[in-house]
């Protein structure tokens, strides 16, 4: 019985790959045989969640997570002010709890979660940073949207120029354009110099 079975499992299997041959074979021939129509260049479209990497054994950066009293306001922060695009959200009971958003200028992207009651959202030592080319005219737009920065865009002494703020939960956040100085070695100029004194 289960000989039989085999057989007959081997014998679709066979026609199946037989039939499938013979649609690529027609589908080749007509398409060496068809004068190509114009296209118009589009772009790539992009999918909504970013595509799952490759596992090749090496280790590749997904996301940051920051955790939030209130997912809502977080949205409000990153995706309203900053320009975030929302690519997957969470809800429980209508009220978002997680949010998944992509930087507006490139493939980067972070994580709202909503924090337990009573978690400490200190974020000593970890700082998110973000890179925009035209930082004192976005600074000026945040602060015209009732938004307070800590620190206006000012030239670092490694070169760069960044502008420090806060998000609703208190996690640090720097604004930066490296500009020209973005490959120097200044930061070890200024370490040295820290050194001396």
């Amino acid at each position: 019985m289960k000989k039989q079975a085999r057989k007959a499992a081997k014998s679709r299997a066979k026609r199946s790959s037989v039939a499938k041959s013979s649609k690529v074979t027609a589908k080749t021939k007509a398409a060496k045989t068809a004068k190509p129509s114009p296209r118009k260049k589009t772009a790539p479209a992009k999918s909504a969640v970013p595509a799952v990497p490759v596992s090749d054994g090496k280790l590749s950066f997904n996301h940051a997570m920051i955790y939030s009293k209130d997912v809502e306001r977080g949205l409000r922060f990153y995706r309203d002010l900053l320009g975030f695009k929302l690519i997957e959200d969470f809800r429980y009971e209508d009220k978002p709890v997680y949010a998944r958003l992509r930087a507006p200028g490139g493939d980067g992207t972070i994580a709202l979660h909503q924090a337990g009651p009573g978690a400490s959202l200190s974020s000593e030592g970890v700082r998110l940073y973000f890179e925009v080319g035209a930082l004192d005219d976005f600074c000026r737009k945040l602060i015209q949207k009732g938004f307070y920065i800590t620190q206006m865009p000012r030239m670092m002494p490694w070169g760069w120029r960044h502008a420090y703020l806060n998000d609703p939960d208190g996690h640090e956040i720097s604004l930066y354009w490296a500009g020209e100085n973005r490959w120097k070695k200044s930061v070890m100029q200024a370490v040295r110099q820290v050194a001396k004194k």
